[in-house]
């Protein structure tokens, strides 16, 4: 067996490891049973309450050995609850539209809104679990899944998010059984899969896999639980009081952060000669002339046309950033870069302030959602960076939510990139001059008037402050995975051609890996 550091184990039997120190032969009479379960679902269905009215959100990880009972266990959850607030999820092998994407796409889709619970039967883990089990995952792969499973429920917890994780334990013996008893039934047998068996042959196996698992990636803000599963009273008892002190102690935050709401800040409390920057050596000066610039645009569409089609035999995702001031010129720019390309296989996706439904979720959700299958782009018309600049100049978030923001964004981005996307960031660069300019010639002509309007003034008038946060933006945010492109913009042909050449650059270089 492969661990994630790529030594391999073969697993004896010596080897102890922390499951097989763990009793599961722990039980509970039928009245003992009836007496908790009665005062137990009253528990839960007055904290589902409380939670759906404080906005607290719920995600129940099911996982554990095949007939361990986690079908059984998830209905005794529900049963007390309100069935218009909980969603159950099965969790199967990818679906083709599903392995056209970075893993973990699919469960941030289904991540609830706030107020709302999320359950999930076998979960993000089985990357770790089956696919290893399988042989399908290299050490590589597999440490860059632990790593991605920690960012994903670190950021989901740091955004108010109570996790609950239950591994369902049985011996070997006790699955075996079970699985003889599931075969025996007509009406059942189709429960147990070859895959099934083999899991109970190779026990051993699974049991150091899950071990590490659980090792892995238990952490204080989404810990595991083992839940000793041979008596399903038992199980179902320590799984409700499980879920139930979870809860109180996530609706208790919430109380805390209602009485003591979180600093709104947008400033770093440094001069703005201070601050790191990225922006001062850019030369904004750079242009091309009308002729040289349509001598030069023609080719590159060209080039971009057969480019999107190799990306889409090769299966390569593409995601197009584009951030910058107001007036910097993005629609244009957008507009010669999709002009020849196959509008199947492109989308735009323009970004504007999150209506109610992306507001009760985690700010990156809205944003997942519209990622890319392998072979196809999207294009950002603003992007999640809305967090760090208008989202912090705003008020709209607090001085933590931002601030932590940038550690998110680059696990994001680092799993998009691991994934196989080729991920481009450019920020159109103008100067306050160049803006002016722009914003009194929008107001002088009828036809384009409506692009300017009382915010874009508004924003002009905190240039100093927006500097900064751009400053800072990139300087975080630019990795060796992922680095910023700063496009000159003061000449819009210029950024425009330069936009064009890097795009296609980008794309093949990574076609040539191939």
């Amino acid at each position: 067996m492969l661990h994630c550091d790529g030594t391999t184990v073969t697993p004896t039997a010596t080897d102890r490891t922390m499951l097989d120190q763990i009793n599961v032969d722990r039980r509970i009479s039928r009245d003992e049973y009836r007496s908790l379960r009665e005062s137990l679902d009253l528990r839960l269905g007055e904290l589902q309450r409380r939670a759906q009215a404080l906005g607290v959100p719920l995600i129940v990880v099911f996982q554990g050995w095949g007939a361990a009972g986690k079908g059984t266990q998830i209905n005794e959850l529900i049963l007390p609850l309100d069935p218009r607030g909980f969603t159950v999820y099965t969790t199967k092998a990818p679906s083709e539209e599903e392995a056209m994407r970075p893993f973990l796409w699919r469960f941030w889709r289904n991540v609830p809104a706030r107020g709302r619970w999320a359950i999930f039967d076998r979960s993000w883990y089985t990357r770790v679990l089956v696919d290893r089990f399988n042989g399908e995952l290299d050490p590589a792969d597999a440490e860059r899944a632990f790593r991605d499973i920690r960012s994903f429920e670190r950021q989901l917890a740091d955004d108010g998010m109570v996790i609950v994780k239950l591994f369902l334990h049985i011996s070997q013996k006790d699955q075996r059984r079970r699985q003889k008893r599931l075969r025996e039934n007509p009406a059942t047998s189709w429960r147990v899969s070859d895959y099934d068996a083999e899991q109970n042959r190779r026990y051993a196996e699974y049991l150091a896999l899950a071990d590490e698992a659980i090792t892995e990636t238990d952490v204080d803000h989404a810990p595991w639980t083992v839940v000793e599963a041979t008596d399903r009273r038992f199980a179902g008892v320590k799984v409700g009081e499980t879920v139930a002190a979870a809860l109180e102690r996530g609706i208790a935050r919430a109380e805390a952060r209602l009485a003591d709401p979180p600093v709104v800040r947008a400033d770093l409390n440094l001069p703005l000669d201070l601050t790191t920057t990225m922006l001062d050596g850019v030369d904004l000066n750079l242009s091309i002339q009308e002729e040289d610039y349509r001598a030069r645009l023609e080719p590159l569409q060209k080039r971009i046309h057969e480019l999107g089609h190799q990306i889409y035999r090769h299966r390569v995702p593409v995601v197009v950033v584009y951030q910058g001031w107001d007036a910097a010129g993005k629609g244009g720019n957008i507009r010669r870069l999709v002009r020849t390309l196959d509008p199947r296989g492109y989308e735009v996706v323009p970004v504007s302030a999150p209506n109610d439904l992306e507001k009760a979720h985690h700010y990156l959700w809205r944003f997942w959602r519209k990622m890319p299958k392998s072979g196809h782009i999207a294009i950002f018309d603003r992007s999640w960076y809305g967090r760090v600049l208008v989202e912090r100049i705003e008020g709209f978030c607090s001085e933590a939510e931002w601030r932590r923001a940038y550690r998110e964004i680059n696990q994001m981005e680092q799993h998009l990139v691991h994934f196989g996307v080729v991920l481009l960031k450019f920020w159109l660069h103008i100067d306050r001059d160049e803006q002016l300019r722009r914003f009194e010639a929008r107001e002088q002509n009828p036809a384009k008037r409506w692009k300017i309007g009382p915010e874009d003034w508004r924003n002009r008038d905190k240039w100093d402050q927006y500097t900064v946060a751009v400053e800072e933006m990139l300087y975080r945010t630019s990795t060796v995975l992922a680095p910023w492109t700063v496009v000159p913009s003061n000449s819009k042909r210029y950024a425009r051609i330069h936009v064009l050449e890097t795009v296609c650059a980008a794309i093949e270089q990574r076609l040539d890996q191939d």
